[in-house]
């Protein structure tokens, strides 16, 4: 029998196990001889020295309302109890949650958030972004790709096309998503760049990456059954020279071998202090809820990945508050001490720095009400905030009027939130394309400036 090297050796212990479809690194590109030309998830340099290496980036799904949360509007409950109208006939719904000024900066936050109010100092808190979609389907593809019509890369699939990776043996971009968000994978979609840097869903609970386990009862039958998968996988290979999706799948499969070592370590809480389980608002051995993912997100930017998204609840019982605004309070009881705990931790830890946090939602909530206590969908005013990775602490940025209802001053469009997050990585928005079609695409499209005023 002819000798085999280490990558052929890998293969056919891999190839074939329907694992990691969105794992696409390549674990044997310092393999000399037989490695390919080019790595497409070695580390790159970005355009310039960016203030963040990595980033997290927290969504909430269904639509926070701003109103009730970073950008606080005591007119509204004075409206309402006084029978006004607003300007134009609108009528008012005041806010279950009182606001109050917090930290140094003095910047108001309401009851809904207690524990994030308290990090106001490390915030950026933008209250005037904008989106160009009222549905969520529409709106929550613009938040992350930057397109409302059509399907495009992601954010994350931008940064780690830009960026690569740092770690070969994990995926470069993880998404830790309970239930799935309106649009599905689309939200962490490569689309037309290189598959390599699609997102990978993991999920909390008993098995949070599915066939991570070697299943067969030895390792012997294993690589047995997965040779003769192997042969297959060559065999349609061969027929199909050049096809980029299909090496991209076969890379896959070499790094989930990696990752049978490597990502249980990553997973495995056990060895973290009783303090820190607490940070979180986690019983220790917990292995599901926000502050797991929070815990887990941090593990990873330890390790070396490069973007990691956190999605609190899917497209069911989510922020969609239509009949009830008071639904928003156990959403916000479940991420608030995770959250302020994950920048607590980023910061004690010295990663903070160079961490960029990003959290947003696809659009904010209705001024009016919808019904008796409901909110409804509202594009042209929301709130986002940013965090570590270079930009100001105890910052708010952008106005509206004193109903949350229209922006006054230093609109954000999410182009801008989009440059923006690129530029903190090292980006020139305008320079971070891709050859698709005739023509060069980009995170922003052909709009977007970069929010200067936040930057540190």
């Amino acid at each position: 029998m002819d000798a085999i090297n280490r990558r052929q050796m890998v293969r056919s212990l891999m190839l074939g196990s329907g694992v990691f479809p969105a794992l696409l690194s390549e674990l044997l590109a310092k393999e000399g001889g037989t490695a390919p030309a080019e790595n497409p998830l070695a580390p790159k340099a970005p355009h310039f020295p960016g203030t963040a290496k990595r980033a997290i980036f927290i969504y909430l799904s269904g639509g926070m309302s701003h109103v009730d949360s970073f950008d606080p509007k005591p007119r509204l409950a004075e409206y309402q109890r006084d029978g006004k109208t607003r300007e134009g006939g609108g009528k008012s719904l005041g806010s279950p949650w009182a606001a109050r000024p917090h930290g140094q900066s003095g910047i108001e936050v309401t009851d809904l958030f207690p524990n994030i109010a308290e990090c106001v100092d490390d915030l950026t808190i933008i209250r005037s972004m904008r989106g160009d979609h009222n549905d969520h389907f529409q709106a929550t593809l613009g938040i992350h790709t930057g397109s409302v019509t059509f399907q495009r890369p992601s954010v994350g699939s931008w940064v780690t096309y830009g960026l690569g990776t740092e770690n070969q043996n994990l995926p470069c971009y993880v998404v830790l998503a309970p239930e799935m968000p309106y649009c599905g994978s689309q939200v962490w979609s490569s689309d037309f760049l290189p598959g390599v840097y699609s997102g990978t869903r993991i999920q909390s609970g008993a098995e949070p990456v599915p066939d991570l386990n070697r299943r067969a009862a030895t390792a012997g039958l294993q690589q047995q059954e997965l040779s003769l998968l192997e042969r297959f996988n060559r065999k349609h290979e061969r027929l199909h020279p050049g096809d980029p999706a299909l090496e991209a799948r076969i890379k896959s499969f070499e790094t989930a071998f990696g990752m049978q070592m490597t990502m249980p370590q990553v997973l495995d809480l056990s060895k973290e202090t009783d303090a820190t389980w607490k940070l979180y608002g986690l019983e220790r051995g917990a292995t599901t809820g926000f502050g797991w993912q929070c815990m887990v997100a941090r593990r990873m930017m330890e390790q070396g990945v490069r973007f990691v998204e956190l999605i609190d609840v899917g497209s069911s019982k989510n922020w969609d508050a239509h009949g009830d605004i008071h639904t928003h309070a156990p959403l916000a009881r479940n991420i608030d001490q995770p959250i302020a705990g994950l920048l607590a931790d980023l910061k004690s830890r010295g990663l903070l720095k160079d961490t960029l946090v990003v959290f947003t939602t696809e659009f904010g909530r209705s001024p009016s009400p919808e019904g008796q206590m409901g909110r409804g969908h509202y594009n042209r005013s929301y709130s986002s905030w940013l965090a570590g990775g270079g930009v100001k602490g105890g910052l708010a940025y952008g106005k509206t009027d004193d109903f949350g209802a229209k922006i006054v001053e230093n609109e954000c469009h999410v182009h801008d939130f989009h440059a923006t997050i690129l530029h903190c990585l090292g980006f020139d928005h305008t320079k971070l394309t891709f050859r698709h079609a005739g023509r060069d695409y980009r995170l922003t499209d052909v709009a977007g400036n970069v929010v200067k005023e936040v930057l540190a």
